[in-house]
């Protein structure tokens, strides 16, 4: 007996729809790996109609006073309360995460950032006027740059649609915003709340693939295109849009170094690092998955770190229990058992190394030691529970190693010496350093990278500010 997949749909220019040529691919709950709904494959067309609805509700959306767009966004944020137990359960499809965890440590935050944005509308600031040139008066205006064309990943569906649209929105532009492919639901859950708010036009989602999203990034009428994904998407999304010379916005790829002095709390560490590597099964970007340890405390650190995986559960998203839940995708599973299998022989497995059942595409929370610099898993992203550790001799060869990869987003430091720390943070070449701690994130200060990395900020001031272009205005005082 089959069960009824349920549809989801595109949410274009204030309606619900279909693909136009009626295409649909299937999503699959990760936690069961079995289908649950449709979603439209969408292709030129309905990129062309999502395109023309932003377009034709931009110069409105645009000319409102800041305050009416603050009133909208903290709208948006009252209802994603009022409505969280629905967004839950749609994220929770989604990704098969645990549901506790899902409502503890996104809800409020994503709720708070589209706070933070509202704000951020009201506060735009630049140079003082002044008279630069004899009888002649200048000023910056800040404006917002017109449509975006948005690409969310699918490690956190729902909060990283938010640090798309919400600053993109206060800021004046209007939204064309693709989900994944594995993770459309919540999104469309999202359109539903935010359609009831902001004019038609302003927020469109295309559902799609890379294709759908290749062809947003292509069409001729997006301003910017921004996207949170793989290295690989990044450099895909600035080739194209560099044909017509787009801005770009990329939060991409991670490797991030937690470097672990032998003054460390080495219980407090191992408890901090472990939650920050496994948490949502490694898969984000900030995760501390790779771990230099100072030769004197490295077999300590190693042996009370496999202690702590061993007793890290993944499991259904209905058990309290449990830290993460599943892998999103096969090709992710699949991915992740690869780096393990293809471990060199110097490399010891300390714990995991595994999948977990076959129903579902868990893996087991992985420590790996005895790793070389060079090594595929220190240099490439695993974007698993897998977490490795390298024994460095002093401070410079931590951060000659720390530096040594592609990467450049996060990292974080482990010492009660705060001279050390200090230093530490000035010679990590990564956009952000944490001291004693891996992963909090607030929406005042900026997250972004450098390297391939990518470019940009997201949250923070820093991050609405990269929806906005400026402009000069010179006007004589001799008139």
């Amino acid at each position: 007996m089959s069960t009824e997949l349920r549809r989801l749909r595109n949410y274009i220019d204030g309606e619900f729809r279909d693909a136009a040529d009626g295409r649909t691919t299937e999503v699959v709950n990760p936690a069961t790996g079995e289908a649950y709904a449709t979603a439209p494959l969408s292709r030129e067309a309905d990129v062309d109609a999502a395109m023309a609805a932003a377009a034709a509700a931009f110069p409105a959306w645009r000319d409102l006073v800041p305050a009416e767009r603050q009133k909208a966004l903290l709208k948006i944020a009252d209802a994603f309360e009022e409505r969280a137990e629905e967004l839950i359960a749609a994220e929770v499809e989604n990704t098969g995460k645990p549901i506790g965890l899902t409502r503890s440590e996104e809800i409020p935050p994503m709720v708070d950032q589209i706070r933070f944005f509202a704000g951020a509308a009201r506060m735009l600031e630049g140079r003082g006027a002044g008279e630069y040139m004899e009888g002649l008066t200048s000023f910056v205006r800040r404006e917002p740059i017109g449509v975006c064309a948005q690409v969310a990943p699918w490690n956190y569906p729902m909060m990283m649609a938010v640090w798309k649209f919400a600053p993109a929105l206060a800021a004046g532009n209007t939204v064309v915003l693709k989900p994944s492919d594995t993770t459309p639901a919540s999104t469309a859950l999202m359109a539903d709340i935010i359609g009831s708010i902001v004019p038609k036009g302003v927020f469109n989602v295309v559902c799609g693939d890379r294709d759908t999203g290749r062809l947003m990034v292509e069409h001729e009428t997006p301003a910017m295109a921004s996207i949170t994904g793989s290295v690989r998407a990044g450099m895909s999304v600035a080739e194209s849009a560099s044909k017509d010379l787009k801005r770009v916005h990329l939060e991409l790829g991670g490797k991030a170094p937690v470097v672990v002095f032998e003054d460390t709390d080495i219980p407090k560490a191992v408890e901090g690092i472990s939650e920050a590597g496994y948490f949502n099964a490694g898969q984000d970007c900030t995760a501390a998955t790779r771990v230099l340890v100072h030769e004197s405390v490295h077999d300590e650190f190693v042996g009370a770190l496999a202690k702590a995986a061993s007793e890290i559960k993944t499991g259904q998203p209905d058990d309290e229990d449990v830290l993460y839940g599943p892998l999103n995708n096969p090709n992710q599973l699949k991915q992740v058992s690869g780096f393990i299998e293809r471990l060199p022989a110097h490399a010891k497995v300390e714990a995991g190394g595994h999948r977990v059942g076959d129903k579902g595409y868990f893996y087991a929370p992985t420590v790996v030691s005895g790793l070389k610099q060079d090594d595929e898993i220190i240099q490439q992203e695993v974007f698993g529970p897998v977490i490795t550790v390298q024994s460095f001799r002093d401070e410079d060869q931590a951060v000659e190693w720390a530096n040594g990869v592609e990467y450049a987003l996060a990292s974080s430091v482990w010492t009660k010496d705060h001279g050390r720390a200090m230093r530490m943070s000035k010679r990590l070449d990564f956009g952000c350093v944490w001291i004693n701690t891996h992963i909090p994130l607030v929406a005042e200060m900026p997250h972004g990278g450098f390297k391939k990395s990518g470019y940009g900020k997201d949250l923070s001031g820093y991050g609405f500010e990269d929806y906005t272009r400026i402009k000069h205005v010179m006007t004589s005082l001799d008139m």
